[in-house]
């Protein structure tokens, strides 16, 4: 079943008067932005406010999130990954204790349990099965164990009905795989893939970018321009899931060499349609659809984009401009002084939905945009350069 959260197709947008956060000023006018990545301590100090400001707003990992959504929710889960991803690069000892206060006030449950086929509700294994690799306490695998083994068990593949469905729930499967040393999950999480990839068709390898549903697919669905409907974040998840399936499977894993072409083929097309200032718009082929600078699809693709750079399967010379530009460009445009972010889309499913996108509007969820510049952020620093220190040991009661 598709999350709640995508169901409907959207209206024409809109737009209202955004509110003004009096505290902050927007940007000067746009200059283009740097092709030299910033000092890794510079970059740190960026995702780290952007972290503080979300941690400030929600002090409580377990509050309901908007629309009284219990906090297990993809949207939190992309966050928590984000979080992961800075503590991997900066142990800071209150951002473990904030991901584990979350995972043991939820009782390392899912949102609708341990049945649930949704792939939404599967992105929160992530961060619980990470949080086991550090200290391997039995309740914090048992329920998305008990949940990925049903799913291994069950005949057919196409649950993955939606291309963000392959980032929630394709790394999960990864790291299962990888703490039991079992390859039925590599296997099943191949299978799914595929499923969407090749069977569903939502995969255009003539252009290396995805359709976000089989709604999408053209040419029964064009934008405004009669170029296909290639909607930024969609592609972003995609992009952002091979690279935290290869961050963490072994190398000599089945089908590794898929994930890696995969990486490749859609840095080049994103390459030839990033914008002169950094940033990607949500429709990456047709900048006149709801046009502009977008972060969350942007954050993504400097996130992948950068490990593909650090892990040798893309040229430093052809992406590291692009990298530098797209961070430079979410350091001075998005990211508020106050660690607020701007130029963030709303949920949705086409670039149409979470209108309008302007750097004071507040989008319905924040947790999911931040979890994407923490992600961007932690792979650009160890670009830059930045060290990576051993995590402190976890306390043993």
């Amino acid at each position: 079943m598709k999350s709640a959260l995508r169901l409907f197709p959207a209206l024409l947008c809109f737009a209202l008067p955004a509110a003004v956060r009096a505290a902050d000023a927007p940007p000067p006018a746009a200059v283009p932005p740097s092709a030299t990545l910033p000092k890794p301590e510079d970059v740190l100090a960026k995702t780290r406010l952007v972290n503080a400001w979300f941690m400030k707003t929600w002090p409580d990992p377990a509050a309901l999130a908007p629309g009284n959504r219990v906090s297990t929710l993809w949207t939190r889960g992309v966050y928590y990954e984000g979080l992961m991803a800075l503590y991997h690069v900066d142990p800071d000892k209150k951002f473990l204790d904030y991901a584990v206060q979350w995972g043991e006030l939820h009782q390392w449950g899912l949102r609708q349990g341990v049945r649930t086929r949704t792939a939404d509700d599967q992105c929160a294994g992530q961060t619980y099965l990470d949080l086991y690799q550090l200290d391997p306490k039995p309740e914090r695998m048992r329920d998305i164990k008990t949940n990925l083994d049903a799913m291994v068990a069950s005949p057919g593949a196409g649950n993955w009905t939606w291309v963000d469905a392959i980032q929630m729930a394709m790394p999960t499967f990864a790291r299962l795989g990888v703490i039991t040393k079992d390859p039925k999950y590599f296997e099943k999480m191949h299978a799914l893939y595929v499923s969407a990839r090749d069977q569903q068709g939502f995969y255009n390898p003539a252009e290396g970018l995805w359709w976000r549903d089989r709604n999408f697919i053209f040419p029964q669905y064009k934008e405004p321009n009669g170029q296909s409907c290639y909607w930024s974040r969609g592609n972003g998840w995609v992009l952002a899931a091979m690279v935290r399936v290869l961050d963490v499977i072994p190398a000599d894993a089945p089908y590794r060499a898929e994930y890696v072409k995969m990486v490749q083929d859609m840095a080049g097309a994103l390459k030839k349609v990033q914008r002169d200032d950094g940033f990607w718009n949500s429709s990456l082929h047709d900048p006149a659809n709801f046009g502009g600078k977008e972060t969350s699809g942007t954050a993504l693709f400097t996130y992948g984009i950068a490990w593909g750079i650090r892990n040798g399967i893309l040229s430093k010379a052809d992406y590291l401009p692009v990298v530098a530009k797209a961070w430079n460009a979410l350091a001075a445009d998005a990211i508020h002084p106050d660690g607020f972010l701007g130029f963030v889309q709303g949920t949705g499913k086409q670039p149409s939905e979470g209108q309008p996108v302007t750097y004071d509007h507040k989008p319905d969820f924040d947790d999911f945009g931040t979890g994407c510049v923490l992600l961007a952020g932690s792979e650009v620093y160890q670009l830059a350069g930045g060290t990576v220190p051993k995590p402190a040991a976890v306390p043993k009661p």
